[in-house]
């Protein structure tokens, strides 16, 4: 009777950790959007290197090439979008963007100067702006719907 207990302890208690592990690890791999300025938006206008339409977070690569507007903008950066849910219900799709396509993205860039940086919207040919989330400049309004 005494092994049964201590297998049936041990069972609970590894059960116990798994669920554990199952609800942290995911908590642990999402971060805070602290790493990007999210008061300062930089333009990067070059070519889609790269478009994944993925989760937990969409990314544009993008090549910016010399002779941009900024120079401090150029180079290949990885922005960084929401969810695919959140950014679907603002028009985006797997088929926005492709390959080669010429792009112009307003972004918050990474603190630390990496090239890297969180989506604001996206400009497209038309004057269009396609934004990532419900967020809006303040000049058109509020953040909220």
């Amino acid at each position: 009777m005494g092994r049964l207990k201590v297998e049936f302890t041990m069972n609970i208690k590894i059960f116990a950790l798994s669920g554990l592990l199952a609800i942290g690890i995911p908590a642990f791999a999402h971060h805070s959007f602290a790493m990007f300025e999210l008061t300062k938006d930089v333009t990067y206008e070059g070519t889609v290197q790269e478009y994944r339409w993925e989760n937990p977070h969409t990314h544009i690569i993008v090549k910016v090439d010399p002779g941009a507007p900024d120079p401090a903008t150029v180079g290949t950066w990885d922005i960084e979008g929401g969810a695919t849910n959140i950014m679907g219900r603002q028009g985006w799709n797997r088929a926005t963007f492709k390959t080669g396509d010429h792009i112009k993205v307003v972004a918050h860039p990474m603190k630390d100067g990496t090239k890297g940086a969180s989506l604001f919207y996206v400009i497209l040919p038309d004057g269009k702006r396609l934004y990532h989330d419900i967020a809006r400049p303040k000049s058109e309004g509020s953040s909220n719907p």
